[in-house]
């Protein structure tokens, strides 16, 4: 008899959707807790002699990877997976978002319309907006050159300090100067009698860097509380010795989850369709490989490896994602599987080719 295709309700998900609070706090402590403890070490341990100073060389990778943990966090808030109510995700969203200085609110936003669209690549095109062989074989070769150039690996050090430190700063400046450019638009066609519309024209007001009203209450927000954290870290550390090492933090932190992030979607045999003809299902199994990491390295990563499985349910919360894993491993045999090895390979799966329906490297093209 022929095989029948997997369908969603073939895998046992219902079992794994329950979020814990308990095992939610537990994480924030355990998360919270070890990062506030390993920034208080930073001074003392740079004023310290020579010997006792080499110990802040682990302080900081251990702040790299309690950062990439609060981001994969933040990243369980934006599913409302984390917690069993929206009232507790909404808020600790917000504040794992301020340690990681990025607005979480407009964020989840984006990411859900990547597990909306994950394999149908005339959607979404990934974080770094792949395009297609034939619009980059019609780029005059330098742009090729700055094309490969700006997918490489190495470029998720400046690529992450940008997202992080710079984007959400930046995001806000071009929103409110969007604004004052329509307000005053409205003041200039209607004159001084126009004043009395600018409240609603304010709430009704949609710019390029936001998509509602919330998300940009977000953005300040977040910018008050990033851009004020700055200053009272820099107080307490010395701003020196804090941006040295915050810069460094953050920068390496943004790198890794970028990195994983890439590498679980863009790959050889990657499901890679257009609109017509996609599929969700595929686009989980298919388009969405595991990771082989070491089980320490996956806990700072709460579990996000298992990624299959988050695709084709993103309600389940990190901490059962391994056991709904194990479950249906058998179903998951077309499941790519990743090892570290295999990383650069994947940074150079950077085309789209739309008519076969699948990724190439510059070379193939």
């Amino acid at each position: 008899m022929p095989v029948q295709p997997l369908r969603r309700s073939d895998f046992q998900l219902e079992a794994f959707r329950s979020p814990d609070d308990r095992i939610a706090f537990w994480q924030l402590l355990n998360t919270l807790v070890p990062t506030a403890v390993l920034w208080a070490c930073v001074q003392p341990l740079a004023q310290a002699g020579s010997g006792l100073r080499l110990l802040l060389l682990p302080v900081l990778v251990l702040l790299v990877l309690f950062s990439a943990r609060s981001f994969a966090l933040m990243h369980d808030c934006g599913h409302d997976s984390l917690f069993r109510s929206r009232w507790l995700n909404r808020p600790v969203g917000f504040l794992l978002g301020c340690l990681n200085a990025i607005p979480q609110h407009p964020w989840a936003r984006g990411h859900a319309f990547h597990h909306q669209h994950n394999g149908n690549w005339d959607r979404y095109r990934g974080p770094s907006a792949l395009l297609t062989r034939n619009a980059y074989l019609a780029l005059a070769p330098r742009q090729r050159w700055l094309y490969g150039l700006s997918r490489h690996p190495l470029m998720l050090l400046p690529g992450g300090g940008y997202y992080l430190l710079i984007r959400p700063r930046l995001q806000l400046l071009q929103g409110l100067a969007e604004w004052l450019s329509a307000m005053a638009a409205h003041l200039g066609s209607r004159g001084v009698s126009g004043v009395v519309d600018l409240p609603a024209l304010s709430r009704d007001f949609q710019s390029s860097h936001w998509y509602t009203a919330g998300e940009c209450r977000e953005l300040v927000a977040n910018n008050v509380v990033v851009l004020s954290s700055w200053w009272l870290m820099g107080a307490w550390l010395g701003h020196g010795l804090f941006w040295a090492c915050y810069l460094l933090v953050m920068t390496l932190s943004a790198a890794i989850f970028l990195c994983i992030f890439f590498v679980q979607h863009n790959f050889e045999g990657s499901y890679a369709s257009g609109s017509d003809g996609w599929s969700y299902l595929r686009g989980a199994l298919e388009g969405s490989s595991n990771l082989d990491v070491p089980p320490l390295l996956n806990w700072f990563l709460a579990d996000i490896s298992f990624h299959s499985i988050h695709h084709l349910c993103e309600r389940i919360p990190n901490y059962r994602l391994r056991a709904c894993h194990t479950a249906n491993a058998e179903r998951l045999a077309t499941s790519r599987l990743l090892r570290f090895a295999d990383f650069s390979t994947c940074f150079t799966y950077i085309l789209w080719v739309d008519e076969a329906g699948r990724l190439i490297t510059l070379q193939q093209a």
